[in-house]
């Protein structure tokens, strides 16, 4: 019979270079299952553990420690080896002192930075639409599948600070000139730099950001820049 859940495995071969697995090992990994990150940019925990942060030897010592509740993502416990870790979230570990926060760095789309106790209830989302519902009111999405009712003045493209895990809008990074931004994918991945310039899309074009990186200057798609700041990172990202 098939599953309805969608397969659990993926050719080895095929798994993003990010998630730091051995390559001419077991034939199938432990794959990402349907969630709030896409399946391209997010690490399923089993494989965080055992290949990114290298804590587990097996995938059977991952099981256990998932499976024991040992493990929370943005302050919520997750026990499945498939859910999907992506951009800025916050992985605490029981009886590990550190703290992790996924982010591009060193031009890769995803790698773990160790943050401060005080910082891990903070994160940044990326608003990617919103729309009108019933009763007249607006609903926001964000980058990681999260949703939020909100009368908050923004736009797409801008970014919030939000306390987690009640997603409560602490403060809003408009995307607009002026400001720091984070590239978070293609050969850039991991870069901060300077706003110059918004470009408004056409049929043809999408919307494009002008970037000053400090050595030289980018354009490039807005979807692939996210604001972070006014004249700083307001979080810990490096």
């Amino acid at each position: 019979m098939v599953s309805i859940s969608g397969s659990k495995k993926l050719k080895r071969q095929m798994a993003p270079l990010f998630w730091g697995i051995t390559r001419k090992d077991k034939r199938f990994v432990v794959t990402v299952k349907p969630g709030g990150h896409k399946k391209d940019v997010s690490i399923p925990t089993a494989v965080f553990l055992r290949d990114t942060l290298k804590l587990a030897t097996s995938l059977r010592e991952a099981k256990s420690v998932i499976y024991s509740g040992k493990v929370k993502i943005d302050g919520v416990v997750r026990k499945s080896l498939h859910h999907g870790i992506g951009l800025m979230d916050v992985v605490e570990l029981d009886g590990v002192s550190d703290i992790y926060r996924l982010v591009p760095k060193d031009l890769t789309v995803l790698k773990p930075i160790k943050i401060n106790s005080s910082d891990k209830t903070k994160k940044l989302l990326k608003v990617i639409s919103k729309v009108t519902i019933r009763g007249k009111k607006t609903q926001l999405g964000f980058h990681d599948g999260r949703t939020l009712i909100s009368d908050a003045k923004v736009n797409v493209g801008d970014t919030c600070v939000v306390e987690t895990p009640k997603t409560k809008i602490l403060d809003i990074i408009p995307l607009q000139k002026g400001v720091q931004v984070m590239i978070t994918s293609g050969v850039n991945a991991g870069r901060t730099g300077k706003l110059t310039d918004v470009k408004l899309g056409t049929f043809v074009l999408p919307k494009r950001a002008d970037v000053d990186l400090g050595d030289r200057q980018i354009e490039i798609q807005s979807d692939l820049v996210m604001a972070i700041g006014t004249d700083k990172p307001v979080i810990q990202i490096q």
